[in-house]
């Protein structure tokens, strides 16, 4: 079977001709981790080991605990906890191969969360998190972005503004780890949080959707975009997407272009409730500062995870259904940027949303944690069943 995608009669090759395979690479040591957040779920170190630190266990409580995997025997391996359990946080790979973790929430799910401006880095050889210095503000779903030399930028998030409403930030900061200093950046032209910073080739980022709170649990859905000139330490406002969307993708590809994929949005564009979540995809061309569409995805997926594998296409794996939240989805994808076409890849041996990814030194991609089932469609109603085992795709 084929199904024929509406954007000028690209296709999709049917399950049979699925590219690539997932293998199992062990069970996490944690009964349930969420990874919500863009920027907290595995990394991979300098010395191809992968390391998971913090995320939200039952009742989105903040964990501590932290694993390493070694991909060769692909097994995990508990490895020293963070000073402060947390969530939502961001995890960066530094240049010397340390570690750091910063903000986030710790805790219980309650509001006002107890949100953290505290960061730790974690040495690999020592296995164990050592406090550093706390940055200026507390902030949760923030973006984090290792700049070329050797600085992190971490951009916006979330804080609560009272007992009642969060406050989405438009602050920024540098991390230098060479003095171990917080300083101030320039600010966001607008407040977002669970938005992604991607590299353009010429040097600077582009900040892509995201949402911006606007009471306690009404978030609005984000198509602003900006640029950053890490030379001038400005954020400059560039084209909007098509459609607005957190809970997304972006990926930069090998011309230097943007793919945005996937996520949730607010409503439709005549202002209608809409529960489904965009099936349009997008791709930023730096050189116009402008979004045009590209084969849309074969059906919409809120909370996915996609890479860059080695031969230059794009994985796109996992997610759920945006209305419901769930099922997390087995299923995955393969777009190719050259041709423009979206092709099957082999399905994950579990599906999940609210989970991990990472590209290993060899070229494989992890998936790792999020959440299987949870609500209705749980064996015991809003018990939620972890996607322990974690998996290796090769390509």
């Amino acid at each position: 079977m084929r199904l024929l995608v509406t954007d000028g009669g690209d296709r999709i090759p049917p399950v049979g001709t699925a590219a690539g395979h997932w293998s199992p690479a062990g069970t996490l040591p944690f009964p349930l981790v969420y990874w919500h957040g863009q920027y907290e779920g595995p990394v991979t170190l300098v010395d191809g080991r992968v390391l998971a630190a913090g995320g939200a266990g039952r009742l989105l409580l903040a964990l501590a605990a932290s694993a390493l995997l070694d991909p060769a025997q692909g097994t995990w391996s508990q490895t020293g906890a963070l000073g402060e359990p947390r969530r939502m946080h961001s995890l960066t790979v530094l240049r010397d191969g340390r570690v750091l973790a910063a903000g986030g929430i710790t805790g219980t799910q309650a509001f006002p969360p107890h949100t953290l401006a505290s960061t730790e880095i974690y040495d690999p050889d020592a296995g164990t998190w050592t406090p550093a210095p706390p940055m200026s503000g507390a902030r949760y779903g923030h973006a984090a972005t290792l700049l070329p030399d050797g600085r992190v930028l971490v951009t916006g998030g979330n804080r609560p503004r009272d007992t009642r409403t969060a406050l989405t930030l438009t602050t920024a900061e540098l991390f230098d780890p060479d003095t171990g200093t917080w300083s101030p950046a320039g600010e966001l032209a607008d407040a977002r949080w669970h938005h992604i910073v991607a590299p353009l080739p010429d040097g600077r980022l582009l900040a892509v959707g995201g949402m911006a709170a606007t009471g306690l649990v009404d978030p609005t859905a984000l198509a602003h975009c900006e640029t950053y000139d890490p030379e001038t330490d400005l954020w400059t406002a560039t084209g909007a997407l098509r459609d607005a969307r957190f809970g997304h993708q972006a990926v930069p590809l090998p011309d230097g272009t943007v793919l945005a994929l996937g996520g949730a949005r607010s409503g439709a564009d005549d202002a209608r409730f809409d529960p489904y979540g965009p099936t349009r995809v997008e791709r930023y061309d730096p050189v116009t500062e402008a979004w045009r569409d590209e084969a849309p995805l074969p059906w919409t997926r809120a909370y996915p995870r996609a890479l860059p594998l080695p031969s230059g296409e794009v994985l796109v794996l996992g997610g759920a259904d945006p209305a419901a939240l769930d099922v997390g989805f087995p299923s995955a994808l393969r777009f190719d940027p050259a041709t423009r076409v979206w092709s099957a890849a082999g399905p994950l041996r579990t599906g999940r949303w609210a989970f991990g990814v990472t590209v290993l030194a060899d070229g494989r991609v992890l998936a790792a944690g999020g959440v299987s089932r949870t609500g209705v469609a749980a064996t015991v109603f809003a018990a939620d069943v972890a996607a322990q085992e974690a998996e290796v795709y090769t390509p």
